[in-house]
């Protein structure tokens, strides 16, 4: 895929959390390729490293990886600080860490419960306010929150996950006024059932494609780089007054 270029993320500090792998990974390869700064964390060691690895052997600025547990907010905000000490305060924070592991609500414990809080809800609100000093001082910056179509399509088998994802969307529209008054845009990307390797092995059968076939107005498979796409739009100086919006890339499913 060929990509749009935007000369206002050439030089952009970027953060993004469980930028390892899936849809993560490639909005890290998207922004570098854009020539921002990236930085981003995950729990997935191996495969970040390799990613940098790949897209400082492209030519781009070697992204900078730390191993975090975002659960850990008091972790997340000291790599948070470090890296914008590093690099610069960011203008740039990409929400998209997440956790869709499927569930009953017979099954849910509270321990089930608080987790999936941790690891979905938590630390979004966390990591905005980390950025939000420095990106006061700029006077601008972008926060892009990832949702998810689950809630709005009422997907069944992970209520608590659609319950989070759709907090997503009320912590955007809560922050966009404050921060706005600063110059700093707050939005929601909400992705469709998009292609990653997790999605493949543990969800796409054939039951599967007849529903995104079903589903979807538009045919074909929703990958990650439709999805980077509109994050590097939300990010970029293009979107300068679009703030507090829901945008949906999927297909056309809900």
């Amino acid at each position: 895929m060929k990509r749009a270029t935007y000369p206002s993320l050439a030089g952009k500090r970027v953060f993004i959390t469980g930028g390892g792998s899936g849809i993560g990974e490639d909005m890290v390869t998207a922004f570098a390729a854009q020539g921002a700064h990236v930085a981003f964390v995950d729990i997935v060691r191996e495969p970040s490293e390799i990613l940098c690895e790949r897209i400082a052997a492209a030519g781009f600025a070697r992204p900078e990886f730390r191993y975090c547990d975002i659960t850990d907010i008091n972790a997340l905000q000291l790599t948070m600080d470090e890296l914008a000490t590093k690099l610069g305060d960011f203008d740039v924070l990409v929400n998209n860490a997440a956790n869709d592991q499927r569930h009953q609500t017979e099954d849910v414990t509270v321990d089930f419960y608080d987790q999936r809080i941790a690891i979905n809800q938590r630390p979004m609100f966390f990591t905005c306010q980390s950025v939000l000093e420095g990106m006061k001082t700029k006077g601008a910056g972008s926060i892009i929150n990832v949702s998810s179509m689950s809630f709005h399509a009422k997907n069944g088998g992970y209520p608590v996950y659609c319950a989070t994802k759709a907090a997503v969307v009320g912590l955007t529209r809560g922050l966009a006024r404050d921060f706005g008054a600063h110059g700093i845009r707050v939005n929601t990307l909400t992705p469709g059932w998009v292609m990653t390797e997790r999605q493949i092995e543990l969800w796409v059968d054939d039951a599967g494609k007849a529903d995104i076939k079903r589903s979807q107005c538009l045919p074909g498979l929703l990958m990650p780089h439709d999805i980077s796409a509109m994050a590097l739009f939300l990010a970029s100086d293009d979107s300068a007054m679009c703030t507090g919006q829901d945008f949906i890339v999927d297909a056309g499913w809900i």
